[in-house]
């Protein structure tokens, strides 16, 4: 907590051992959370670096999709949908070198199950899911 400018919760017998830190888990939680949000990340992330806690971010997939380090890793891959379109997934994991995996299909188009999913677990009639159709909602 040192590093997160808390020297008092550091050298505090209230967080002195694991079920002190567990039982005391809501402030040492707000006081993590009040100092990550007082910097941005990459100063977050190079202070803690610097104290050897290890650290890193928490990817979205666009984030992943754009790192260097996953596209050398060959962790997504490009498929054709069943109209032509080339849509980019996530690679099937491990890549193994003799027998790397591939995506061989896509899964239904979209909206493929909507009439059975309105149906049988809505319990909406054709009636009610043509009006939907009409009015654009599907």
């Amino acid at each position: 907590m040192v590093t997160a400018g808390r020297p008092d919760m550091a050298e505090s017998p209230k967080f002195a051992r694991n079920h002190d830190r567990v039982r005391n888990e809501q402030e040492i939680d707000d006081a993590i959370s009040a100092w990550t949000e007082s910097l941005p990340f990459d100063e977050v992330l190079k202070r803690l670096e610097a104290a050897d806690v290890p650290a890193g971010p928490i990817y979205s997939i666009a984030d992943q999709k754009n790192d260097p380090h996953f596209q050398a890793r060959g962790l997504f891959e490009s498929v054709t949908l069943p109209d032509g379109d080339q849509v980019t997934l996530p690679r099937l994991a491990p890549v193994l070198s003799d027998t790397p995996g591939e995506t061989r299909w896509p899964g239904p188009p979209l909206g493929a199950h909507n009439d059975e999913i309105l149906a049988e677990v809505l319990g909406l009639k054709p009636a009610e899911i043509e009006t939907l159709r009409q009015e654009g909602v599907l």
